[in-house]
């Protein structure tokens, strides 16, 4: 493998994973959940002293001008919130983002992918993406849960995007031995909402309990990541039928509008902004703040192992 063309960890992040301090990867697609510029970059900034607080180092991801970057500057972070264009990236686009020189923020297959490149094994977002609402009409199925069984980083979120995914993306992550751990709750978040009415497979109390959890699964030889689930904050949960019921109503202005494939979530994320008054943005913010507290103080106890 012949990386030095094509990996650029930034020097502190490096030094960080070599000396064994608590390090969380964060995906950039997250910062784009509704808000455009300057707020994404101020949502940014917020996340990184977030995890920076509570005692770990940040480390955003994301391909620039072909350059697989682990780790931003502040002004490359500012840059890329303010772009108008961007390339979306998962496993599938990052050989032809490399090649084509193309810049584009990271979902979360490709976080997992950069950061398990740069030696960590933390990384935060939102959601990750699942089996898709639609699948019974067409094949819908995140890379992220490919991703999942594949690569050894363990990602901390608060269920899949979209919440009427959650039930068949338990089953997949079953089926591909992933473990579903939720954190201080025995049931899989709904993203927006609380509680999907679906158990995780196991509930942790303590943070340590997750950690060891993650070092068994890797110290024993099994491949794979570990999905760790935290639901949103109370106060800035939503109604588990009434979000449904806009998502649906989305999904039908998707399909009328020929809206599919990678355009699909930014068009929902856009359209259940609209029709919700702007709480689904502020849901969604919730979310990633209190996710990477969690993520940092999780980095930290896996490195006291």
């Amino acid at each position: 493998m012949n990386l030095k063309d094509y990996l650029y960890i930034q020097p502190e992040i490096e030094t960080a994973v070599r000396e064994g301090k608590p390090v969380v990867a964060l995906t950039t697609d997250s910062l784009f959940c509704g808000i455009t510029w300057p707020q994404n970059f101020e949502f940014a900034k917020k996340v990184q002293k977030i995890i920076e607080d509570a005692g770990a180092i940040p480390a955003f991801t994301a391909v620039l001008q072909g350059i697989l970057m682990v780790g931003l500057t502040l002004q490359q972070l500012e840059n890329l919130c303010s772009r108008k264009e961007r390339m979306r990236i998962s496993r599938k686009d990052i050989p032809i983002a490399v090649a084509c020189r193309e810049t584009g923020t990271t979902k979360v297959a490709s976080g997992m992918i950069l950061a398990s490149l740069a030696g960590i094994r933390i990384l935060v977002t939102d959601g990750i993406g699942g089996v898709g609402i639609t699948a019974q009409n067409r094949l819908d199925i995140s890379a992220d849960l490919q991703e999942l069984t594949r690569t050894p980083v363990a990602v901390v979120c608060s269920g899949v995007k979209l919440v009427a995914n959650s039930n068949p993306t338990l089953e997949y992550l079953e089926t591909m031995g992933i473990p579903v751990v939720g954190i201080h709750s025995k049931m899989f978040p709904a993203f927006f909402c609380q509680n999907s009415g679906l158990e995780v497979d196991y509930s942790v109390s303590h943070l340590w309990e997750a950690a060891q959890i993650i070092k068994a699964k890797w110290d024993i030889g099994l491949q794979g990541g570990v999905v760790l689930t935290s639901p949103i904050a109370d106060g800035y949960a939503m109604d588990f039928d009434f979000i449904c019921k806009q998502i649906a109503d989305g999904l039908e202005s998707a399909q009328q509008h020929q809206i599919h494939g990678n355009h699909l979530v930014p068009y929902l994320m856009e359209y259940l902004s609209q029709h919700t008054n702007g709480e689904t943005v502020s849901a969604n913010l919730q979310i990633l703040y209190k996710n990477a507290k969690l993520a940092a103080n999780l980095a930290q106890e896996y490195c006291h192992l």
